[in-house]
């Protein structure tokens, strides 16, 4: 775990790492000149939609269109978090109006939510106080399989085993 908390590498589907191409990263936003300058060049119709994010492994919040793959918002690189994000205008001035960390590709924990926080607040964007969806994955012992938990209930959909109560998506963390 680094300094700036756990990375987080792909461990979705090998496939879809074919959506990574030089150059193809998200929109870094290190400012709030930089969020400006985005957000101007968005229409009206992707901004009803939330987008793809990702925070590097630099803290830095990388954005793209919703239905882009995380592995490419991120260049195929590790991450610090990954989820959606949307945003809203309010008495003039933009924040998050919701964000999650759903990201079946990098499968990050709850916990993940500091680094997110950390690059909203660089940016100077109001945000919430935590993930306003939280997803819960965990990997399966015995079967392998990854798992969205809802509702509380640590049960393999899979296998019927019962999960583990901590973040175990990848082993080699």
């Amino acid at each position: 775990m680094s300094a700036r908390g756990r990375r987080y590498r792909y461990v979705g589907p090998i496939d879809l790492t074919t959506a990574v191409q030089p150059g193809c990263g998200g929109c870094p936003i290190g400012s709030a000149a930089e969020f400006d300058s985005w957000v101007a060049e968005r229409s009206a119709s992707e901004l009803a939609e939330p987008f793809t994010f990702v925070v590097d492994t630099a803290g830095v919040l990388r954005l793209a269109p919703r239905r882009s793959e995380h592995v490419a918002c991120a260049g195929g690189e590790s991450v610090l978090s990954a989820g959606e994000i949307g945003f809203i205008r309010e008495a003039g001035r933009w924040l998050v109006g919701h964000v999650s960390n759903h990201s079946t590709g990098y499968c990050p924990d709850v916990s993940s939510w500091s680094a997110v926080a950390q690059a909203l607040d660089g940016v100077g964007l109001r945000r919430p106080s935590r993930f306003t969806h939280e997803v819960v994955f965990r990997s399966c012992p015995d079967c392998q399989e990854c798992n969205i938990v809802r509702e509380d209930y640590f049960v393999c959909v899979f296998c019927g085993s019962d999960l583990p109560d901590v973040w175990n998506v990848d082993s080699d963390q």
